[in-house]
């Protein structure tokens, strides 16, 4: 890209353990922001938690779907425990999340270029592969050869989208209690884990706010608001009077 190229509207990412509030924040961020221009919201999870949840409250076969979605989910995590690939066909069905979340990634990169501000509800990121938000295969897990692609390419897919640094990074930060208080259909202990890796990201070096998403709703939308603020601010964005 030519250094003459005119720079692309801000890009803000949400991030934070389930149960901080990211949805709800990001919500009231995007009507925030639409005072400065032009802004789109883009959910850059891979959301197969939330696709097996929404599958087993369907009627009749519903805990049939959602109960294979998570014993595959499953099947992943503990072959990463024992650093080894995943059997083929689960391997293939975590890359099938990953290739929805590179489509949304695109769809992302595409608003921005038309001159929109971004919300973005998660981000990926390397920090901790094997974590949210992360890829879900090793590419030095021992496995067979398809599945060791798939993982190639899986990691190449998150290294480009993760060399696109956010302008603002704001973390919500929140206790287990209260977010297995806000999210008693996850387990607790994987809320643990994301609480545990949650301050230790850092998105190739983007600039993050830290928010204690324990407080008061309307104080966690505030604080975001002022950050934001700042950020638009330093881009030369100014707030609409009207």
């Amino acid at each position: 890209m030519s250094n003459n190229a005119p720079a692309l509207p801000p890009l803000i990412a949400i991030v934070g353990c389930d149960g901080s509030g990211k949805s709800t924040v990001s919500e009231a961020l995007l009507e925030w922001v639409r005072g400065y221009g032009p802004a789109a919201a883009a959910h850059l999870g891979k959301q197969q938690g939330n696709t097996g949840r929404s599958l087993s409250n369907l009627p009749v076969i519903g805990g049939s779907l959602g109960g294979f979605i998570e014993s595959k989910a499953s099947t992943v995590r503990k072959s990463r425990t024992r650093n080894k690939s995943p059997d083929t066909f689960p391997a293939m069905v975590m890359y099938a999340f990953t290739l929805r979340r590179i489509r949304r990634f695109r769809r992302m990169q595409a608003l921005r270029r038309k001159g929109m501000i971004i919300i973005a509800d998660r981000y990926p990121q390397l920090d901790f592969p094997s974590a949210f938000d992360g890829p879900d295969m090793s590419v030095n897990a021992e496995g067979n050869r398809f599945v060791q692609w798939l993982a190639q390419r899986e990691q190449k897919a998150f290294e480009w989208m993760t060399s696109h640094r956010p302008d603002l990074v704001i973390r919500l930060n929140v206790d287990l209690d209260t977010a297995f208080a806000r999210k008693p259909d996850h387990r607790r202990e994987a809320l643990a884990r994301k609480i545990e890796i949650t301050p230790q990201l850092t998105f190739n070096g983007a600039h993050i706010v830290e928010i204690d998403a324990n407080q008061p709703l309307a104080e966690v939308v505030a604080a975001a608001e002022a950050a934001v603020t700042t950020t638009l601010a330093a881009c030369g964005s100014q707030r609409s009077q009207t």
